[in-house]
């Protein structure tokens, strides 16, 4: 986000927590964050990993979410997805293809090594997440329970 954005603080590091609820820490090899779309107090992102996988393989899954601020509270809407498995040197050229795709002025996403190290995500989140709100973030944003979506159609999960 640029500055003077508002967003909704801690929907990214809701949306990573999510990812760590579904998928383990000791398979996550690298995150790609996307520069979350801001509209006032309302904003949408994604976020993709890719997994440690079989034969060396990586699995790409990807969470999407929508949070919106409003004078009644925090609604957050994520979408957890299985999208593929590929050879672990593909994902960075796959990932720039989804940059490129999504045109002028989405940025490039920023990309952070895990390597399955489980300390390493939690410093993640931490970056991600507001001063006010690290004893909420994981439990839903602002304490509310979230429960994912359903993957869209065609999508494992």
């Amino acid at each position: 986000m640029a500055e003077g954005d508002i967003g909704v603080p801690g929907a990214l590091a809701e949306a990573l927590a999510l990812l760590r609820r579904r998928i383990p820490a000791e398979r996550l090899d690298r995150v790609w964050i996307f520069p979350p779309v801001v509209d006032g107090r309302s904003e949408s992102g994604v976020v993709a990993a890719g997994c440690f996988g079989e034969g060396g393989r990586r699995d790409l899954v990807t969470v999407s979410y929508r949070a919106r601020e409003t004078g009644r509270g925090v609604s957050f809407t994520p979408v957890f997805a299985e999208q593929g498995t590929a050879p672990a040197e593909s994902l960075p050229r796959v990932i720039a293809g989804v940059a490129r795709r999504a045109g002028a002025g989405f940025g490039d996403p920023a990309l952070t090594h895990l390597g399955g190290d489980p300390g390493a995500f939690d410093r993640l989140v931490g970056e991600w997440t507001p001063d006010d709100l690290p004893h909420r973030v994981g439990r839903g944003v602002f304490g509310r329970p979230v429960a994912p979506e359903p993957a869209k159609a065609g999508a494992r999960g």
